[in-house]
């Protein structure tokens, strides 16, 4: 019997004893159809995005955090059923690629310090990679790969969005995530998340930081938590910023941007409002861009991409959420509590 096998056998056995006594399993945090999300993996996963707990933290604070992170959990695990049903599953050989790519920047001492500052060990990220890779193998079947983007729509976006390829001066498209220190109402991201201090800015931006690290994609986490209402739904794109913004010549901002090749990513930046980490999508002399333009082909083409897939991904993951069974005992378990309390 497989390990995974064997975990859906226990599942039944508790979930049958449940019908039984009325009381959910001690062990079990969520089943996704026959499938147990364990307290302990919770708790791991948990541990491995919060390694720091935010000072001054409540325990209603911490339960809240653990909701988001169950219901993450949920996604990723109905996701993966559906890739092995599809023959999707990462091998190996694509979990070792990923990890090499993601150690290279690094030294040994390093890399070990990133981990132990996620309290994973490099299990814990290879595991971690082949659930990630093999969701992107899904998402890259049932969406990405059915996007069509026409001349039709190129044109027309560029049309609607000339004046922004007309640039007085060298220019850097930018993509952002903000967490900001204090609530905002205007906040509309897809996970509804909201900092709402200080100390919880620095713990979710930290988190975000991590997922970014270890390959996720930076405009679907744009969509799902940044605090700027003018950008998130739009994967955090802020168009083209022109390099005066950024300060003079001695600038550490202008220096760090200005060192980014397309495609990097910076590392949490403060700000007044709070946190903030940047993305270079291309980097673009003054002038006026026109259409027939090659780079500018490429960037209207990856913005549409990029918001099309955002929407898709959002609507796929909620019609397979509704389509699985889904019993969160955790939720259940504060609800009940709050009821006592009545």
């Amino acid at each position: 019997m497989t390990y995974r096998a064997l975990q859906v056998a226990l599942a039944l056995g508790a979930a049958t004893l449940v019908s039984c006594k009325k009381s959910p399993p001690a062990n079990v945090a969520a089943m996704v159809n026959t499938h147990p999300i364990t307290y302990a993996e919770l708790e791991k996963t948990y541990q491995s995005q919060y390694p720091q707990p935010a000072e001054g933290s409540s325990e209603d604070q911490v339960q809240s955090q653990k909701l988001d992170v169950l219901s993450n959990l949920i996604t990723s695990e109905i996701l993966l059923e559906r890739a092995e049903k599809l023959g999707l599953m990462a091998v190996d050989s694509d979990v070792e690629t990923e990890f090499n790519k993601m150690k290279a920047p690094y030294t040994k001492e390093e890399f070990d310090r990133q981990l132990a500052g996620r309290r994973m060990t490099i299990e814990d990220l290879k595991s971690q990679l082949r659930r990630d890779l093999t969701i992107q193998k899904l998402i890259n079947k049932e969406i990405t790969s059915h996007i069509s983007i026409s001349d039709a729509d190129v044109a027309t976006f560029y049309n609607n969005n000339k004046r922004s390829y007309n640039l007085p001066e060298p220019a850097v498209h930018l993509a952002q995530i903000l967490v900001t220190k204090s609530p905002d109402a205007n906040v509309r991201n897809l996970k509804n998340s909201k900092a709402r201090n200080d100390a919880e800015a620095r713990t979710k931006i930290q988190d975000i930081a991590g997922r970014l690290m270890r390959g996720e994609d930076f405009t679907m986490l744009a969509q799902n938590y940044s605090e700027d209402p003018n950008t998130a739904a739009n994967g955090g794109d802020r168009g083209f910023v022109p390099e005066s913004a950024f300060g003079n010549t001695d600038s550490e901002l202008r220096k760090l941007i200005l060192s980014l090749p397309p495609g990097g990513v910076s590392p949490i930046i403060p700000t007044q409002e709070g946190y903030v980490i940047l993305r270079v999508i291309s980097k673009e002399p003054a002038g006026q861009r026109e259409l027939n333009d090659p780079r500018v082909q490429q960037s209207i083409r990856d913005t549409i991409l990029n918001r099309k897939d955002g929407l898709l991904r959002a609507a796929y993951y909620e019609v397979a959420r509704d389509s699985a069974k889904v019993v969160n005992y955790l939720a259940i378990g504060i609800t009940d509590n709050a009821a006592k309390t009545r």
